[in-house]
């Protein structure tokens, strides 16, 4: 788990992001791989290390300051614990936790210190990942606590969960961002490692949710299917216009957020010591990302942006 402060993308105002790590996709794409599996992991920044050696005089399995290194066949990524000495000891934070355990009471604290921020913004908390949906137990109770506690609330989730597993938790929500990588389900799974099925499916059960209180006359979130747009994947003009096609169709009052992909990640794989395989996509344009948002409107869904 990772908690980013002062976030403006990831709903209204100024708010907490709560990265859960843990996610059942293999995007091609992703930017963030620290948070695949739900382990803590410590990454190693070459560019910010100036060979001091303070990591290797704390560190319990004698990894050198290299970590892409090999010793005795494994790198220093493969034979790192995740203990964090080296973190703590690092002067340049070229060792750094990139995913880290935490309890509950410690994330509602950290959310807590913030709040003056939330009330002055219209901010609150967004969960992210990762996949928050990945533990669906630490939803629950974060949500249900942070939810009496009168904190605005949004969830980011790539889609593929149970949904009566976590239907308490989407329904504490004020909004939920809900992406659609590709419409052809043998492309989904090419790409991201599973089908499409009941990612479609959860988008159209969304429509089902009620706020718990009972307000806005049963009123349930409000919904954002987002789209990150692969140039090379899933730009083409017939792929959009089925997404919003789709979405009209099940949840004709929900917005559409197109995101032109970006190679922000690209460090974190460095970090990591992880293989670099996105060298195949590409941003699309300004132009053609206009276009792309001209089809959604042409099919009756309004464009989102909280970018």
């Amino acid at each position: 788990m990772q908690i980013q402060p002062f976030s403006v993308n990831d709903g209204e105002g100024i708010r907490t992001n709560i990265f859960m790590a843990g996610c059942p996709l293999r995007c091609k794409w992703c930017s963030n791989p620290e948070g695949f599996s739900r382990k803590e992991v410590v990454g190693w920044y070459r560019r910010r290390c100036i060979g001091c050696g303070a990591c290797v005089s704390v560190c319990p399995q004698g990894i050198g300051t290299d970590m892409d290194e090999a010793a005795s066949g494994k790198t220093g990524h493969e034979l790192c614990i995740a203990c964090g000495a080296c973190a703590d000891a690092c002067p340049e934070n070229a060792r750094i936790r990139m995913v880290s355990l935490m309890d509950a009471d410690e994330v509602i604290e950290e959310v807590h210190r913030h709040r003056i921020f939330y009330s002055f913004s219209g901010g609150g908390v967004t969960f992210s990942g990762g996949e928050a949906t990945s533990q669906p137990e630490f939803l629950e109770y974060l949500s249900r606590e942070l939810y009496d506690m009168g904190y605005s609330l949004a969830l980011e989730t790539c889609g593929y969960f149970e949904f009566d597993r976590v239907k308490d938790s989407l329904e504490r929500m004020d909004l939920i961002f809900i992406d659609l990588k590709h419409m052809d389900p043998e492309v989904h799974m090419r790409y991201t490692g599973v089908s499409n099925e009941k990612i479609l499916q959860n988008i159209r059960n969304l429509g089902t949710l009620r706020k718990k209180d009972g307000g806005c006359a049963g009123r349930g979130p409000e919904i954002v299917v987002r789209i990150p747009v692969i140039g090379g994947v899933n730009n083409s003009e017939e792929n959009i216009s089925a997404s919003a096609a789709y979405v009209r169709s099940v949840l004709p009052d929900a917005g559409m957020e197109l995101l032109p992909y970006h190679r922000l990640g690209k460090i974190k794989y460095e970090a990591l010591g992880m293989q670099w395989l996105q060298d195949d996509f590409f941003t699309p344009g300004k132009d053609e990302m206009e276009r792309l948002r001209e089809l959604v409107r042409e099919q009756g869904v309004k464009n989102a942006d909280y970018r």
